[in-house]
């Protein structure tokens, strides 16, 4: 059985062919531009994902031929709203890591919904979900609200945006795993919610039909792609979710850290679980098996920390930034806070914004450079002890994927930050092979995958130096949110 697993990221549209012994036979990449209008406000382009997925889908077919299905790994709370009659989107789509809706979100939360949120979803109300961004667009876009009006309007996450063009609007879907993330589903009943839709403003009319991950979401169209008619679309996940899958998880007691334009980390739970310690409790998937619950942490920016700083510098990209920060042993006491869209879990504050502090005239580059990376680290280090406090057991290694989990000095400052050993995945897109292990597993194939961890990184630095450099890490937190964060026990 051959899977085409469709990768959709915030940066890139990969798409990978796979076979059922876990051989990647073809690979295909378009990339993608987030749009910044103004502060706080991240968006981009509908039209242009589906045109990148267009474009990887021509790519593999033209090297491997058609697949036996297809698998969707996606970035997940973006929100997309499209003319079910024309299938053209109506408006820029905000992303993830907007923020335009950081003010409504706060006076929800102070006419006290939190806790009913809470309750049904597992997320703590903020802007990164999509509630509040659908409400958003149809108090200020006049043409998203005359299309509801007129009952046209489609609302939804990348994966039904992809679905809906693939299968020619014949199909109107979404998975668990990515109705869960927009703060409307409710896990306990997994169904969109009539109260929560309330609570938001947001209409429950114009969302998808939610689906366990491994279901039949539809075939494809002729004439949608290059694809012919007639193949099954076999599974749909959150990206964070089909890289869990990924490596093989499928018991509590492991953490997975993807290292993308922002980072999550996740842990499966034996049940619903609601965090005390700034985590989301969220669905991993559903399957054959029944659902599987998680909790997660959110990080809005995190290797894009090395783009920014490599800009700042002059520098080419993100590689040239990690040698340059290779070239000192150590910062001098530089810190880098990268709050350049507030910062995500498990601090949650969107009023803090990017710093640098510790500088002094011995200051290089390079410290700027090592202290970038140190703060990637840093933030994943924030989320991890987190998620052990909310577990209450001492928690192991870390599985790292996504790509900047392929830079082995991000990942031994990581091992030594975290002081427990990281294992990178020899497979950057280890949400693709999550996802297509889903979808073989709901035709009723058993994949034979190979692990995917292979680089171990060991911690170096020893207890002092860890409690040293996390002591100047939560003082610079504490700048950056002008007040003293509560983390870091």
């Amino acid at each position: 059985m051959r899977v085409l697993a469709i990768d959709q990221g915030t940066t890139n549209t990969k798409a990978l062919m796979i076979d059922d012994q876990g051989q990647i036979l073809s690979r295909a990449s378009a990339p993608l531009t987030t749009t910044y209008p103004h502060p706080g406000w991240a968006e981009q382009s509908a039209a242009d994902i589906w045109a990148s997925v267009q474009l990887v889908i021509a790519s593999i077919l033209a090297q491997s031929g058609p697949p036996d299905a297809i698998a969707i790994a996606n970035q997940r709370e973006t929100l997309v709203l499209w003319d079910r009659s024309t299938s053209q989107p109506v408006c820029p789509a905000p992303i993830w890591q907007c923020r335009r809706t950081a003010d409504d979100c706060a006076r929800l939360i102070a006419q006290g919904h939190g806790r009913l949120v809470i309750a049904a979803t597992g997320l703590g109300i903020n802007p990164l979900f999509p509630a509040s961004k659908l409400a958003w667009v149809l108090r200020n876009v006049t043409a998203v609200a005359d299309l509801h009006r007129q009952g046209r309007l489609r609302a939804g996450t990348v994966d039904a945006w992809i679905l809906w063009n693939l299968t020619g609007g014949a199909s109107f879907a979404t998975d668990h795993s990515n109705a869960s993330r927009t703060q409307l589903f409710d896990t306990r009943t997994l169904t969109f919610s009539a109260a929560l839709c309330a609570i938001f403003d947001a209409p429950i009319d114009c969302l998808p039909r939610p689906m366990p991950s491994d279901s039949l979401f539809g075939t494809t169209a002729a004439g949608a792609t290059t694809l012919p008619a007639g193949i099954p679309i076999h599974a749909m996940m959150g990206d964070s979710h089909a890289a869990l899958y990924g490596h093989g998880i499928r018991s509590p007691g492991a953490v997975k850290a993807t290292y993308g334009t922002g980072s999550s980390l996740m842990t499966l739970t034996p049940a619903r679980t609601a965090s005390k310690h700034g985590l989301s409790g969220t669905i991993a998937w559903t399957d054959r098996s029944g659902t599987a619950y998680a909790l997660e942490g959110n990080i809005t920016v995190s290797a894009q920390a090395a783009a920014f700083m490599a800009q700042l510098l002059g520098l080419s990209d993100a590689a040239a930034l990690s040698a340059l920060a290779q070239t000192v042993p150590d910062t001098q006491g530089v810190t880098f806070v990268p709050a350049l869209a507030g910062l995500g879990a498990p601090h949650w504050s969107d009023a803090a914004r990017g710093t640098i502090s510790g500088m002094t005239h011995a200051t290089k580059p390079a410290h700027l450079a090592r202290a970038t990376f140190e703060a990637i680290a840093h933030q994943v280090v924030d989320v991890f002890e987190a998620m052990q406090a909310d577990i209450g057991n001492r928690l192991g290694a870390i599985h790292a994927d996504g790509g900047a989990s392929g830079n082995s000095f991000l990942m031994q400052v990581q091992a030594d930050l975290l002081g427990r050993p990281v294992r990178a995945s020899r497979i950057v897109e280890v949400g693709a092979f999550g996802a297509a292990a889903m979808a073989m597993g709901g035709m009723g194939d058993n994949p034979v995958f190979p692990t995917s961890d292979t680089d171990h990184s060991k911690p170096h630095l020893d207890r002092d130096g860890r409690k040293a450099a996390r002591a100047l890490w939560f003082k610079a937190l504490g700048q950056a949110m002008d007040r003293q964060p509560t983390s870091g026990n």
